[in-house]
């Protein structure tokens, strides 16, 4: 009977996230697993959150444990103010909303600017995860390509002139997939671009604080101001499981977000918020990055290092400066999703590049995770993934005539 009951259309077309389906099978503990989005879970700070939970719930029990503010409990959200303004960006905690992850804060901004048919400008590829939250809204997409370093800028007008977009939406520092950074200049070309057509751009920054060698880029926002709206989250620099990120924006749009996001869930969880901000009030935040950032620096080491040494040498790949992913390019005509079956047989994973593409898929790439793994992992992992290349990569070309 309830097959009969009538969902909505955005019910129907709503898919699921190819990345959790993957994440199904990497649950097994022989798959060595370079599939998902997960930070490393030996190195969360287990004992310092386990402090500051016990000392929130014996000092301020009854208000972390009550009903709160939609935008936020205002010292941690005064806290990501300070923190975001210290490279020039002028903020208070008016400007900043608390929310259910980055995740959140990406389905907010689906339901503040899209409408059905409308257009909004991704990079090409672009996070999975913004796609399947705007694509319940229903927009129309104009991709703009990429190269070493970030958004093809001389396409971005032209996409801007055509499309009449809501939105431009980017991850500038070591971009999900592809471990891209959107270079200084680009970043300026980007913003005025945005000025000149005043369309605002959502920068997705999940991953700005994660470098590990090169220079740091001022923010977009600090160089767009009011025009770019900034996503953040601690799910990559404390741990995920609290579910707490931000938006940063100009306190007249910031007005709209609240308004959706009171109907959408009132408020994000005082408790964790509450257990957050007095681990990081204590200085904990910058020693805990500098942790994690020096363990994902060489386990992206021995990646690299493992590529060059076991990969095909028709294969390319890309060599970020931070945050947790690289992409990888398999030759024309080879397809990462057929090789996925058969790297999971190898007990490996990976996630096809496919599913990165707002438009045209790009079946012969795929994205990979260096900070979940261990090192010694990482390297068996590449070895077999590289195994699974040689072996069927060459057994195609050979049935299509290619030498």
């Amino acid at each position: 009977m309830i097959l009969n009951w009538i969902f909505s259309e955005r019910a129907w077309k709503m898919k699921s996230s190819a990345i959790r389906e993957i994440l199904k099978i990497t649950e097994r503990p022989e798959i060595i697993s370079f599939a998902g989005g997960l930070p490393a879970p030996e190195l969360f700070p287990i004992e310092e959150i386990k402090e500051a939970c016990v000392k929130v719930l014996e000092q301020n029990g009854d208000k972390a444990l009550q009903y709160s503010l939609t935008m936020g409990y205002p010292p941690l959200r005064k806290f990501l103010a300070d923190r975001l303004s210290k490279d020039g960006t002028k903020l208070t905690e008016e400007n900043i909303l608390i929310t259910c992850g980055s995740q959140q804060g990406l389905d907010l901004v689906g339901k503040v600017f899209i409408d059905p048919g409308s257009f909004v400008v991704v990079e090409d590829p672009t996070y999975l995860g913004a796609l399947q939250a705007f694509n319940a809204y229903g927009p129309h997409y104009t991709t703009v390509d990429m190269d070493q370093n970030g958004i093809a800028i001389d396409q971005v007008g032209e996409a801007i002139r055509k499309s009449k977009p809501r939105f431009i939406y980017v991850v500038p520092n070591f971009q999900n997939p592809s471990g891209i950074t959107m270079s200084f200049e680009r970043r300026k070309l980007l913003v005025e671009l945005a000025q000149e057509y005043y369309v605002p751009i959502i920068d997705d920054n999940p991953y700005g604080e994660l470098r590990y060698r090169g220079e740091d880029v001022p923010s977009l926002k600090s160089l767009g101001g009011d025009l770019v709206i900034q996503l953040g989250t601690f799910s990559k620099i404390i741990l995920p499981g609290t579910r707490l990120g931000w938006i940063a924006a100009s306190k007249e749009v910031m007005g709209v977000f609240e308004r959706m996001k009171q109907g959408t869930d009132l408020h994000t969880s005082t408790l964790a918020q509450y257990v957050i901000y007095e681990y990081v009030k204590e200085g904990n935040l910058d020693r805990h990055i500098e942790k994690i950032k020096e363990a994902y620096a060489r386990r992206m080491k021995v990646m690299l290092k493992a590529l060059e040494e076991y990969f095909p040498e028709e294969i390319t790949w890309t060599r970020p400066e931070g945050g947790l992913f690289l992409w990888v390019e398999l030759p024309e005509g080879a397809s990462a999703t057929e090789l996925l079956d058969k790297a999971i047989s190898e007990k490996v994973a990976y996630v096809p590049g496919k599913f990165f593409f707002a438009r045209e898929d790009k079946d012969n790439t795929l994205r990979l995770n260096f900070c979940t793994m261990s090192e010694e992992m990482i390297e068996e992992g590449i070895k077999r993934l590289a195994r699974v290349f040689k072996e069927n990569i060459r057994i195609r070309q050979i049935s299509a005539g290619i030498r």
